[in-house]
């Protein structure tokens, strides 16, 4: 807060110490500073009770009052100097400075009457229009500041760009007004806020709108042009209440029948087969001089005449530009949208297309050659204005567009057959597609991908730069060469500079972002939308190398995460995931597809073969641990380490049934399983080091068998050595599912075994560490012996 009131003490003294004249260099260091002074300006004066506020609310009323002898300045320098630092200091501010800046507000449309410079009164208007903003939200300072203020404002802003006959309820705009555009912008934004009070201008800014609008020669500029249409179309905002709809429908209708005018007077060079599908416009009849140059005169819409046939394609494109404002720009209640009439309007420009040849398409004999070449030269034009107008119906309608989606496809392939050697046409058939499958393209037939194939190897051409003169020459007998090929035209520079011709190649592939930018959107879209199912081999394996090509990081990522369905008759796909992971190796979303971070879902409770332990569970059950047994304190069953075995066993599954202690008393108490017992099915399931394994202890018939000796088959810890006599008799009928190795040798190894069972069913102590290591030492068997 010290700083604050130390950078407004320093504003204070350089704007009553500092000569006016060099106010403008410090203008805008100083609304710099009043920004930073945000939190000390917008403090409410009730929580100023210290003696340090008192004097920041004294530095406060200096500053505005300052400000406001510099809005009354009689300098240029001063005027703009002030007009910039209310601007600044309002939106600092907030609610404390804007309740006292009515008269700011009375200053600065002062201004705008005046013989300011340019960028003051532009500046003004700024804000003016800020300033009415920031109030919208408090309803007493639009009661206090903005009502009254704001007709001034409104008849000050159309005084600089039109003037009012005094016998005339209309305007006409100024030629060459530089104020056009910052006027329109402020109204576009303030008429959905206050409608009210521009209800009396309706008819004076309609009037500025159609000299807009409806200019042909001079045009105005693109920005003006839309913030025109944006503004025409927001007029039904001003209508009555509850009438809003009905004045939008009005409006949006009167521009199709607009359109259909122009379209009739533009196209007479051609005999249209179209035939509408609305009976109003059936009637309607244009009678034409064919004799005369091409033109009309005011429409439905209430534009000006025409001459000429680049003035009339200029006022479709502009009305078709409008069209799609009507139908993308939000309204403020609920409206009817004419999709038919729209269609009906499209497919009648779509439907005539540059012809492959000159018997492509039926002339009107009364038109002259050159008009006839000139219409279809500016047909790409009309269309591109075509295809935006159906991309805002389907970004409108959004899911709503199935029923209709099918024709717009058409539409959109007619003309991409006709002339995709455009690349404004390609563009906006890239983008219309885009947006096409997005919404339907989980429930495209196969008719409808297919027809899509020509398309998409367009798309994937448009991408890649073009391919150069990369094939060496041709090497040809010197006795076959004719005199006269010697004195064929050769590029010498060509051969003085070869790398122009690539560098050209290069640059001119480069140099359209925005077919490339919607030439890659189609590709992710047709992956990640359309059925892979229906795609080609072909053409999957040409988009997936064109997206390697370029390096497309969203395509390659579609492509991937869209993998070619295997289906009976075709090979397997392939994945370009290589790729990709070579090509963005730091990315994020790589790097989660490769390695993926989720935790591994484990099948029951066993986690690498050991049963998952609650530790509070075992510190309660340490000191109630039994003595040991006497078949423990023997050794039988003491734990003995197997580090070699243990780590070959660690692939084989470990089912929770061997690790219940009961199970080794019943195991034990079966015979010496058959050779063909251990042969079991249990053996084949095993890996292929356990089968060898086997193989290995069934060659030595003095050491078990490691398939009875896995985990699978039994738990028991101590190696057993079987005699060759054991083995060879009859194997009794076993009591268990699993082959388990028991011995059997003499009686006081099987009176050892009951003992020791016994002892097991008597202590509640866990089972020690089990030993699955075979012996198979040489002295082990002497000592058996």
């Amino acid at each position: 807060m010290a700083y604050m009131s130390m950078s407004l003490h320093a504003v204070n003294h350089r704007l009553t110490n500092i000569p006016v004249k060099q106010l403008p260099h410090l203008a805008s260091c100083l609304a710099a500073s009043l920004s930073n002074c945000g939190e000390l300006l917008s403090t409410p004066q009730s929580q100023k009770s210290a003696k340090s506020d008192s004097d920041n609310a004294v530095q406060i009323h200096k500053l505005i009052t300052r400000l406001g002898s510099l809005l009354q300045d009689r300098t240029y320098e001063g005027r703009w100097t002030a007009v910039v630092l209310v601007k600044a200091l309002v939106e600092a501010g907030q609610w404390e400075i804007l309740r006292g800046c009515e008269s700011f507000v009375r200053g600065l449309i002062s201004i705008l009457a005046k013989s300011d410079p340019v960028t003051t009164k532009k500046m003004c208007i700024i804000t003016l229009t800020r300033i009415f903003h920031l109030t919208y939200q408090y309803p007493t300072l639009v009661r206090e500041i903005t009502t009254p203020s704001l007709p001034g404002f409104i008849t000050s802003a159309l005084n600089l760009i039109s003037v009012k006959p005094s016998s005339e309820p209309v305007r006409r705009l100024k030629p060459n007004t530089p104020f056009v555009e910052v006027v329109l912008q402020s109204f576009s934004e303030l008429i959905a806020r206050h409608p009210t009070i521009f209800r009396p201008f309706t008819a004076q800014i309609h009037s500025v709108l159609q000299n807009i609008i409806g200019s042909t020669a001079p045009t105005f500029p693109e920005p003006i042009l839309e913030i025109a249409q944006q503004l025409f179309i927001s007029l039904h905002n001003c209508a009555p209440k509850n009438s809003g709809s009905d004045e939008w429908k009005n409006a949006c209708r009167m521009t199709i029948t607009s359109i259909h005018t122009t379209s009739s007077y533009v196209f007479r060079a051609v005999s249209e087969q179209w035939e509408s599908s609305d009976p109003s416009l059936r009637q309607i009849s244009h009678p034409q001089d064919y004799g005369q140059e091409v033109g009309n005169g005011p429409d439905a819409l209430g534009l000006g005449s025409w001459q000429g046939l680049d003035a009339g394609v200029t006022r479709l494109v502009v009305l078709l530009r409008m069209l799609s404002g009507f139908l993308g720009n939000p309204t403020s209640s609920t409206v009817n949208m004419p999709v038919g009439a729209v269609l009906d309007l499209t497919a009648r420009l779509n439907m005539l297309t540059v012809p492959s040849s000159g018997s492509d398409i039926q002339a009107n004999p009364q038109i002259g050659r050159a008009e006839r070449e000139n219409l279809l030269t500016e047909l790409p034009r009309i269309h591109v204005a075509s295809l935006k107008l159906l991309l805002d119906l389907v970004n409108t309608l959004e899911t709503g567009v199935l029923s209709v989606a099918q024709t717009i496809l058409e539409q959109a392939l007619w003309v991409f057959r006709a002339e995709k050697f455009s690349r404004e046409v390609r563009t906006g058939v890239y983008d219309l597609l885009s947006a096409l499958l997005a919404r339907v393209g989980p429930s495209m037939t196969k008719q409808s991908v297919s027809s899509l194939a020509v398309l998409l190897r367009t798309c994937c051409h448009d991408l890649l730069p073009p391919v150069g003169n990369q094939n060496a020459p041709e090497r040809s007998d010197p006795k076959s060469k004719s005199k006269t090929s010697n004195q064929a035209a050769v590029n010498a520079d060509a051969f003085l500079n070869p790398g122009l011709k690539q560098v050209r190649q290069t640059s001119s592939s480069s140099s359209f972002p925005h077919l490339n930018r919607a030439a890659s959107e189609l590709l992710v879209a047709t992956l990640t939308h359309a059925p892979t199912e229906f795609v080609s081999p072909a053409l999957r394996a040409e988009i997936d190398r064109t997206i390697i090509m370029t390096s497309d990081k969203n395509a390659m990522l579609a492509s991937v995460l869209n993998p070619f369905p295997a289906m009976q008759g075709r090979g397997v796909g392939t994945s370009i995931m290589p790729f990709l992971a070579r090509s963005y190796p730091a990315e994020t979303e790589v790097e989660s597809l490769i390695r993926p971070r989720m935790p591994v879902l484990m099948n029951g409770s066993a986690i690498n073969g050991y049963a998952a332990m609650d530790e509070d569970e075992d510190e309660e059950e340490e000191p109630a641990l039994a003595p040991p047994t006497a078949s423990e304190a023997s050794g039988f069953l003491k734990p003995v380490p197997t580090p070699s075995l243990h780590q070959d066993m660690m692939d084989v599954e470990v089912t929770p049934q061997a690790l219940n202690k009961r199970s080794y008393a019943e195991d034990v108490e079966m015979k010496a399983p058959t050779p063909s017992t251990i042969e079991s099915p249990a053996a084949a399931t095993q890996s292929k080091k356990l089968r060898f394994e086997a193989e290995q202890a069934a060659a030595a018939p003095t050491q078990p068998s490691l398939e009875a000796a896995s985990p699978a088959a039994f738990t028991g810890t101590a190696a057993i050595s079987v005699p060759t006599s054991s083995i060879a008799g009859p194997a009794p009928t076993p009591v268990a599912s699993k082959p388990t190795l028991a011995g059997s040798s003499s009686g006081k190894k099987a009176s050892a075994l009951r003992s020791a069972e016994a002892a097991e069913d008597e202590s509640d102590d866990e089972l020690p560490t089990l030993n699955m290591d075979p012996d198979t030492d040489d002295e082990d068997n002497e000592d058996d012996e």
